[in-house]
């Protein structure tokens, strides 16, 4: 029983003790003029309504108030139960009688309430463990005038205090993120651990646009919420990559979220109260699981290459299948650029590369071999193709955040189709020696090169410059 339902009960039994004592005219607050007011329709009516059993006692321990919820339990009417003195005899075994009213009347002379336990006897004989909660009614005079007693079947007590215990440990000790959110999309309890995750603390995190703590993925929680309230809960969690705003700065984060639509119980129809938002974090599973297909894919490239290569009767041609295959998810454009002269590069004098192989530097498409017309590329000082030369090693380079115009400036000066922001040069080495370096090119739309994108490189890199290395020893180059 809730408090709000044990003062409203208290209230209103002392409020008809007031009523009726104003009615034998032992107190003159009402005026001549006022008329008479009786309370009783009105207690009736409470009493009735409440989720609780409950009765009452007069200072002699007769029942004088028996609601609908105990008739429930019980089976015993208010016709039937008002006026019998005590529950012996009828709602409780007469060898326990006297204990059963010694425990709820002596209320009348301890401060607040009492708990006790009684298992008492339905009206066709059967029993019902119940718990009860037992306060004294004060007359006019501050005097015990009663008690009432509100009680419960004890399975249905304990299963609200499991579900009061259920969500106090989930807001203080779960391992997840919990966070309800009200009608409007915005926080309204948030435990510790959806707290540490959202960088904020527990209150100052309520009431506040998802927008003011998420940078990226706002739009697809919104959404998933307001499916919620309309729809209900998803049949299976969802997977959300999100942008946690830190102090720190952004954090990109993988949560696996379920959702729950809450509704009043309290309501004849079901009035959504907020969604209940529950998360754990799953990045580095996430992205382990990413890396390891990802691994599996350009594994699959290459012995895709490897099995189209060994069809090819040209050695250069060999050299374009391993790229093409490599640019599968990988790149946008490619280049293939060896060492003048079809020789080493024995790391004497300036490099010299000639242009052996290019994609279309329009959309992207099949490599185009270029090399035998052996016009060099003019590359500047500094140039990252002729860094991976001199140093024998792969070279990442960007464009960064610059503007678009600067962008392009930026690919055109390098000689590299106007549309590239990243690049990614390795080197072509074969029997110890430098043949030349293969450029790999993004767009826009993706993002720079990775140290785990230089080792794919560097294995496309491998059976290119085998390629290669034999068309110079067969005298094709």
């Amino acid at each position: 029983m809730s408090e709000l339902s044990r003062r409203t009960c208290g209230r209103s039994l002392q409020g008809v003790q007031v009523s009726a004592s104003r009615r034998s005219g032992t107190t003159d607050e009402l005026g001549p003029d006022e008329p008479e007011r009786d309370g009783s329709d009105l207690l009736a009516a409470l009493l009735d309504g409440m989720d609780a059993a409950l009765c009452a006692f007069d200072a002699e321990g007769v029942v004088t108030h028996w609601n609908r919820e105990a008739e429930r339990i019980l089976g015993w009417t208010a016709a039937e139960a008002v006026g019998r003195q005590g529950f012996a005899g009828w709602a409780v075994r007469t060898a326990d009688a006297e204990e059963v009213e010694e425990r709820l009347l002596s209320v009348m002379q301890s401060p607040g309430r009492q708990v006790h336990e009684f298992a008492l006897l339905t009206k066709d004989g059967g029993r019902v463990l119940v718990r009860t909660q037992s306060a004294a009614v004060r007359g006019p005079d501050g005097k015990p005038a009663g008690v009432y007693c509100a009680f419960s079947e004890v399975h249905a007590q304990i299963d609200l205090e499991r579900s009061i215990a259920l969500s106090e440990a989930l807001f203080e000790d779960a391992s997840w993120g919990v966070v309800l959110v009200d009608a409007d999309l915005r926080p309204a309890v948030v435990n510790a651990h959806a707290a540490r995750a959202l960088g904020t603390g527990r209150t100052s995190v309520l009431g506040r646009p998802l927008g003011d703590l998420l940078s990226q993925g706002v739009e697809e929680l919104e959404s998933a919420l307001t499916h919620v309230l309309a729809e209900g809960a998803p049949p299976a969690p969802a997977e959300m990559w999100v942008s946690v705003r830190t102090a720190e700065g952004e954090k990109r984060r993988c949560w696996r979220s379920g959702f729950l639509r809450l509704a009043s119980p309290l309501a004849e129809e079901p009035v959504p109260l907020g969604v209940g938002w529950l998360f754990q974090d799953v990045t580095e599973a996430k992205q382990t699981e990413q890396e390891a297909a990802l691994l599996r894919f350009r594994a699959n490239q290459l012995h895709r290459a490897a099995r189209a290569a060994a069809e090819c009767e040209d050695p250069a041609e060999v050299a374009t299948v391993h790229l093409d295959f490599a640019l599968a998810g990988f790149a946008d454009h490619a280049l293939i650029d060896r060492v003048a002269g079809g020789s080493a590069w024995d790391g004497e004098g300036p490099v010299r590369l000639v242009r052996a192989a290019a994609t279309p530097s329009g959309a992207p498409g099949p490599s185009v071999l270029t090399g035998k017309a052996g016009l060099p590329v003019r590359y500047a000082e500094g140039h990252p193709a002729l860094q991976c030369v001199e140093r024998a090693g792969s070279v990442r380079a960007s464009a960064g955040a610059a503007a678009a115009e600067q962008a392009r400036d930026w690919a055109v000066a390098r000689q590299w189709p106007p549309d590239s922001v990243h690049a990614l040069c390795a080197v072509l080495r074969s029997r110890g020696r430098t043949l030349g370096v293969v450029t790999f090119l993004r767009g826009p739309g993706r993002s720079q090169f990775e140290r785990a994108d230089a080792t794919y490189a560097e294995d496309v890199a491998v059976r290119i410059a085998m390629a290669l290395d034999l068309e110079g020893v067969l005298g094709l180059g």
